[in-house]
């Protein structure tokens, strides 16, 4: 049959070949014509093209249809409502790269530095994303989870040095701990229900040893106080703005990232105090920090070659820091001090001050500007001691000074 029109077929009330001319000539597909049970009006609905559906096929659909009907269905509604139900399912669905984006955006508000989000994107993009990035959240399972916190860790060389869980376990701590977070967004978001399995407490603390059995935490190597008189002695004998921010890092008890990323609208050199800000603090709380002779000599010293806003400008790129591993580059320069870190300095100074001075423990804890974990010794913590700590790091300096003054008078001796 080519002649276009409408063919009923003798055996099957209401089913119909329809040929129509088509744009490679004459097409021919199965209708279903219908009283919609609904509406009470004239419908007609396709089965398919006669390549794809036979007569026989056609026939035992159409049989499928006239029961729905009689059950007071109407089959194109029904047809449109499964496809809508297929639809919401997919808008429904999210992969774990689309939440964690979403998730992170959400949690932002809550960070104190843009540090944390760095420190999310980085480990969720190399850890997670790899494995779990483009799988549906809903069909993330603990056996996933358990491929990502097992996956191989290599060395430069390509020699595989172990599992993530076990070789970086503080990381993978850290990651698991994020996609917890995430995956408990999706559940909030009614993007899975169930258990989380990224949850410890579940599945994975059966399947995964301990992260403190496998690795104790280790603390920063600290240089002995007694030393460090020599140290900088040494450090002295180096020029450019990695040996002067590692100096200004020791007189001052702060962080790396405080000094390398210091600028010059921070300090108010009449008042001899470095105001940073609290986007940049580790407790998200501005910080005071007196600024003892050294120091001050120091910033005296950097204020003659002030390229742009940053004290410790890069060499490499005009409007950016030294990098955070200029110091740590720095000891690696001085192989007496190879098995200690520029972070270590704090415990030195902790050291020293505990030892060796009548400072009260609170005293000193605010010139290391510690997070106060008690919130009702917090909450009455109100005043930063400003002048006391002056008296401080004066005293730290002059005991540095000292150190070295005693060095210098051996070396004469002898």
């Amino acid at each position: 049959m080519n002649q276009p029109g409408w063919y009923a077929d003798p055996e099957t009330r209401g089913l119909y070949l329809r040929v129509f001319e088509g744009a490679d000539g004459p097409s021919r597909s199965w209708l279903y014509r219908f009283t919609s049970p609904v509406s009470g009006k004239r419908r007609a609905m396709g089965l398919g093209s006669v390549e794809i559906c036979s007569l026989a096929n056609a026939r035992q659909k159409s049989l499928g249809l006239r029961r729905a009907i009689f059950d007071g269905i109407d089959p194109i509604d029904q047809r449109q409502e499964k496809k809508l139900g297929v639809k919401e399912s997919d808008l429904n669905s999210i992969t774990f790269q689309e939440a964690a984006n979403r998730c992170i955006k959400t949690k932002e508000a809550e960070w104190s530095n843009s540090k944390r989000k760095d420190q999310w994107v980085s480990t969720i993009n190399t850890y997670a994303l790899p494995i779990i990035g483009k799988m549906r959240v809903d069909q993330i399972t603990t056996t996933h989870l358990v491929k990502l916190l097992k996956q191989e860790i290599k060395k430069k060389s390509g020699e595989v040095e172990g599992t993530f869980w076990k070789v970086r376990t503080e990381t993978a701590t850290r990651v698991r701990q994020r996609i917890e977070v995430i995956l408990d967004w999706c559940k909030a978001h009614k993007y899975i229900s169930g258990d989380n399995p990224a949850r410890y407490q579940g599945a994975l603390c059966h399947l995964l040893p301990k992260a403190n059995k496998i690795k104790k935490v280790a603390h920063h190597p600290a240089l002995p106080f007694n030393r460090i008189g020599e140290f900088i002695s040494d450090l002295r004998t180096h020029t450019g703005y990695s040996a002067l921010a590692l100096e200004l890092l020791i007189l001052t008890a702060t962080r790396t990232s405080e000094v390398i990323e210091a600028k010059w609208s921070e300090f108010d050199l009449e008042a001899k105090v470095w105001i940073i800000p609290a986007d940049r603090m580790k407790a998200g709380k501005e910080h005071r920090v007196p600024l003892n002779r050294r120091a001050m000599e120091i910033l005296g010293q950097l204020k003659t070659t002030r390229v742009n806003s940053y004290l410790f400008p890069s060499s490499l790129h005009k409007e950016r820091a030294l990098s955070n591993m200029a110091l740590l580059s720095m000891m690696r320069k001085m192989p007496k001090y190879a098995d200690f870190v520029p972070h270590g300095f704090r415990s030195t100074f902790r050291d020293w001050a505990a030892e060796t001075t009548e400072y009260s423990n609170e005293t000193v804890e605010l010139a290391l500007a510690h997070t106060i974990q008690n919130k009702v010794e917090a909450a009455y913590r109100r005043q930063d001691q400003l002048e006391k700590r002056v008296c401080l790091m004066s005293d730290w300096e002059g005991f540095i000074e000292k150190r070295m003054e005693n060095l210098s008078g051996k070396e004469v001796s002898r």
